[in-house]
């Protein structure tokens, strides 16, 4: 298979964030994914269809168990208001939780926890995030990314050291984001060197956004090593704050949602890290990093959509019993819309949830894919349904006492986190197509028009390649695409039921859509879809909306083969999916639209036009970055008057000074 980073005319700058994104991802799974498939315009109904459940029956009536106390938990006694007032969880809450066990479901029972899969973990999730999202997070940054780095990757002898107090009384940490890292994973500016013993990590760096850092017993830090070879690699060490030289000089920040949960900054001078705190090996921190983002991805989307759905609920009983001109608000047929939207998006976001955690329960080779679209699907859709029930409810969705807007708030970050959704659409675009891209990029080479040589040369490149029988039988039906627009026989999707059968065709239409889209969009703009972010984009998100489609088509497959459902629900559910199809395609269409048709070369110009004014504004007017590498230092310092402050123990200032500005 060819490799993308020969291409010819490519900048030297795409060369290298191609060859930075390959070593980030590894190598390529030998089978491929659900996702990797529709971009070849195939469905691999062996992994949709039926719909994926790897939970026994036991762990799923113990879940049951789990989550009728945890909702009795929440809706007595858990402290929702309090927790985003006052930003901050109060220690007996997560003593009850982990009392429950939900701070150590994941954990084996070996090691002190439940011993519960994903699906089951995520459903406790969903169920917190209908009640408290700073709760979800705090359970989701334990156990998705803090535990699981030491669950997927500790040897026998870190895990029966660790995990047992993971499992009931000690909370972790993730250190990954840095000053000048966020969505950049491998822009580790936090460095660790052997000691000159061997026997120690020296540690020197700074990591922020560290959710619980503070309270933390334990966390994982991601840093730069120099490797025997030359090159610079991530290793993950394990680290705890009693270390000499971890400074937690600020405990948390103020912040608009998800308030209730605390981000650390930490400064490490000289830490010495034992070298039995390295998880997995030495250079391959960043698969220990990227392999728990799939599980968090997961996470962050049962929170959103315990939000979404609680919103939801709320919204339309308001609906029903809030009276404008003398009727409901439900007879009025734009608040229908709104309703329906929400009905149709909250049964699509637990569609692709609870498809992805059975992939991931169920051990699928290549997931990454899916995970991100998981999470771009469920913080977007999620979003989307929140803002139709704060405008149901109008100025009322506003009122603190009435939760939406607490709901709204904390619904807003998952757009940002865990990867920013902009970085997941090229993601799902350019690792999504990686391999369907390399399989057409020799074929391009061998009879495609090369613009350097000349005509001689080409002509005599193409003759020769045309004699080779097994490059034809490729080159043939690529050309007859690119060249003539005729597209691929459809996919069969034969496993639904039969009442579900138009719906099937519908989406084998779009699959096949989408791998001709690929194919026409990579030759008519080359190398140079490298730089169009747009297009890349679009084609994400045709591929999320085709991914979302199926999910929920297998979901809905699996309840019209149930029996016993309660009649008023599966018809909810029945119109619900039978509507976000309908959203789906159009959503779909306007984006196959958009390729041809947009507003790309006005934005442009209007974007290089406001930069430009922009840029004769003096910095001291604005906040700038605090590491910015061409403005350091020259912004406006912003007010800290007013704003609840979080200092580290070392740093705490004196009464009579903390607040000023």
């Amino acid at each position: 298979m060819a490799d993308l980073k020969t291409m010819k005319g490519i900048s030297e700058r795409d060369r290298a964030e191609l060859a930075e994104a390959e070593k980030l991802l590894g190598p390529e799974p030998n089978s491929m994914g659900i996702v990797k498939n529709y971009f070849w315009g195939r469905v691999r109904e062996d992994l949709l269809f039926p719909y994926p459940e790897a939970v026994s029956a036991e762990e799923t009536a113990r879940c049951d168990q789990l989550l009728a106390e945890v909702e009795d938990y929440l809706r007595n006694e858990h402290p929702a208001t309090e927790i985003d007032q006052n930003q901050e969880i109060p220690r007996w809450v997560v003593d009850r939780l982990f009392k429950l066990g939900v701070l150590g479901m994941t954990i084996s029972k070996e090691h002190g926890g439940l011993g519960m899969g994903i699906t089951s973990y995520n459903r406790v999730l969903e169920m917190i995030g209908r009640y408290c999202g700073s709760t979800a997070v705090l359970v989701s940054a334990h156990q998705s990314i803090g535990c699981k780095a030491i669950l997927l990757f500790g040897t026998d002898e870190q895990k029966q050291r660790w995990l047992p107090h993971l499992a009931t009384d000690w909370l972790s940490a993730f250190c990954l984001s840095e000053p000048n890292v966020g969505c950049d994973a491998g822009g580790q500016e936090t460095r660790c060197e052997k000691s000159e013993d061997g026997e120690f990590f020296i540690l020197n760096g700074e990591k922020k956004w560290a959710t619980s850092g503070a309270i933390s017993a334990i966390f994982t830090v991601m840093a730069k090593q120099k490797m025997s070879d030359g090159d610079e690699r991530v290793t993950a060490l394990v680290c705890t704050p009693d270390m000499e030289g971890v400074d937690i000089y600020q405990k948390n920040r103020s912040k608009c949602g998800i308030r209730g949960t605390w981000q650390a900054r930490i400064r490490f001078n000289n830490v010495r890290v034992p070298k039995a705190n390295v998880l997995h090996k030495e250079g391959k921190g960043l698969n220990v990093a990227l392999s728990c983002l799939n599980y968090g991805r997961c996470t962050l989307s049962a929170g959103m959509l315990g939000g979404a759905r609680r919103a939801m609920d709320q919204a339309i009983k308001w609906s029903q019993t809030r009276y404008q001109f003398q009727r409901p608000l439900a007879e009025f047929e734009l608040m229908r819309k709104r309703i329906a939207h929400m009905s149709a998006l909250v049964y699509a976001m637990d569609a692709v949830l609870y498809a992805t955690t059975g992939f991931l329960d169920r051990k699928d080779e290549d997931i990454m894919v899916e995970t991100a679209i998981c999470k771009v699907f469920c913080s977007e859709m999620g979003w989307q349904a929140v803002n139709d029930a704060v405008q149901i409810m109008g100025g009322e969705s506003y009122m603190s006492e009435n939760e939406i807007e607490r709901i709204f708030r904390d619904s807003r970050i998952n757009l940002i986190v865990e990867g920013a959704n902009e970085v997941m659409q090229r993601f799902i675009f350019g690792y999504g197509g990686k391999q369907l891209a390399e399989y057409m990029l020799p074929i391009k080479e061998a009879v495609g028009w090369d613009k350097e040589q000349s005509a001689f040369g080409n002509i005599g490149r193409i003759v020769r390649n045309m004699l080779n029988l097994r490059m034809m039988r490729a080159a043939m039906p690529l050309g007859l695409e690119v060249y003539f627009h005729v597209r691929r026989r459809m996919p069969r999707i034969t496993k639904v039921d039969a009442r579900l059968r138009p719906h099937a065709d519908r989406l084998a239409r779009l699959v096949r859509e989408l791998s001709h889209q690929f194919k026409i969009q990579s030759k008519r703009f080359e190398e140079k879809i490298l730089d169009r972010q747009c297009v890349q984009a679009r084609i994400g998100d045709i591929a999320l909306y085709i991914h979302a489609y199926a999910c929920t088509l297998s979901k809905l497959d699996r309840q019209l083969r149930l029996n016993g459902q309660d009649a008023a629900e599966f018809e909810r559910d029945r119109t619900a999916a039978e509507h976000f199809f309908a959203i789906a395609e159009l959503e779909i269409a306007q984006r196959l639209a958009e390729l041809y048709q947009n507003a790309d070369d006005s934005m442009l110009a209007a974007a290089d036009a406001a930069l430009k004014y922009t840029e004769t504004l003096p910095n001291d007017l604005f906040i700038i970055p605090e590491r910015s590498p061409n403005a350091m230092g020259t912004g406006r310092k912003p007010k800290q008057g007013g704003i609840k402050q979080f200092p580290g123990d070392k740093h705490k200032e004196e009464p009579q000074q903390a607040g000023r500005a």
